[in-house]
């Protein structure tokens, strides 16, 4: 199997037919067609289903497909690494962030990046925590900013910060006071995410103790709409301050403080253990680490800083 067969097979899966493919690749498509053949044979299945119309991907293929991808994504950092040795910090960096984080630190992290690591490039993905752990372990991302510092084999968490969650409400209906106690949450109506969510989990077990059962009116998962709901009035909901900063300081959203500190998330900084480091992966992990940091003090994210000095 050689490096260049993994290639071809991913710009075909891209292409969608062989004939597409072989002019985005280069290379003569009956030349394109010998090597997916040769590839198909040492692999012992079929990756893709030939017709008229072009070619699409088997159950295989697609399992194929993720494989191929991270080896070539491997190929390119080894390179990467050689290429930046000694010298400035460049190349690729994938980067995931948890939606409230993302909407948080997305862009002082990316506006950082670009003046201060002008031959790096981000490839920023959000996702709940648990596809980031997975992309992390598979090697689809470098680095993580996620909640949860539990510990985990063949990660390393690196805590940063303690996110204080918040109630969220509307500008109108009732009188929002300045903190509430944990138990007056079940006195209202609230929007949050499902079950499985990791927010709504730190939610369910700071009120497990005092048996409290909250009055849920919907379970929504997207943060945009939740945040939207909650403008219209139809619940309130509980975040991090940080993730309606926006909305507050344009008088469309009000918060109040909840009186528990099991009402706090954990943001950790996370890599594979396994995977080798490069020079912009490192420099990277220093930068996110004060952007996040001065953020913290300047109150931009209202949070308790607890990262320490970068390692």
């Amino acid at each position: 199997m050689e490096l260049r067969q993994l290639r071809y097979f991913i710009g075909a899966s891209e292409a969608g037919s062989l004939l597409q493919a072989s002019g985005r690749l280069h290379v003569a498509q009956p030349a394109l067609s010998h090597q997916i053949a040769t590839l198909e044979e040492e692999i012992g299945a079929r990756l893709f289903h030939r017709s008229s119309r072009g070619i699409t991907l088997t159950e295989a293929g697609r399992v194929f497909l993720q494989h191929a991808k991270v080896v070539i994504a491997d190929v390119d950092r080894a390179r990467s690494a050689v290429l930046e040795s000694g010298s400035v910090p460049r190349g690729d960096v994938a980067i995931g962030f948890t939606t409230t984080v993302a909407l948080t630190a997305t862009m002082p992290v990316l506006s950082a990046c670009r003046t201060q690591l002008p031959e790096v490039r981000l490839r920023i993905v959000e996702a709940y925590s648990g596809f980031l752990q997975e992309w992390l372990h598979s090697g689809r991302l470098d680095v993580a900013l996620m909640y949860g510092d539990a510990p985990e084999q063949g990660l390393m968490k690196r805590p940063l910060l303690d996110d204080k969650l918040v109630l969220v409400s509307g500008v109108t209906g009732r009188r929002m006071p300045r903190k509430l106690s944990l138990a007056s949450l079940a006195e209202r109506d609230l929007v949050l995410p499902g079950r499985d969510h990791g927010l709504r989990r730190i939610i369910d077990e700071a009120c497990a103790p005092m048996k409290l059962q909250l009055k849920v009116v919907a379970e929504i998962e997207s943060l945009g709409i939740v945040k939207r709901a909650v403008e219209a009035g139809i619940g309130e909901t509980i975040l991090p301050l940080g993730s309606v900063a926006e909305e507050v300081a344009a008088g469309r959203l009000r918060t109040a403080a909840i009186d528990s500190p099991a009402m706090s998330r954990r943001v950790v900084y996370a890599t594979n253990t396994g995977r080798p480091d490069t020079l912009a992966k490192a420099a990277v992990g220093a930068l996110v680490h004060d952007v996040l940091r001065d953020m913290v003090r300047s109150g931009a994210w209202p949070a308790r800083w607890i990262g320490g000095s970068p390692t």
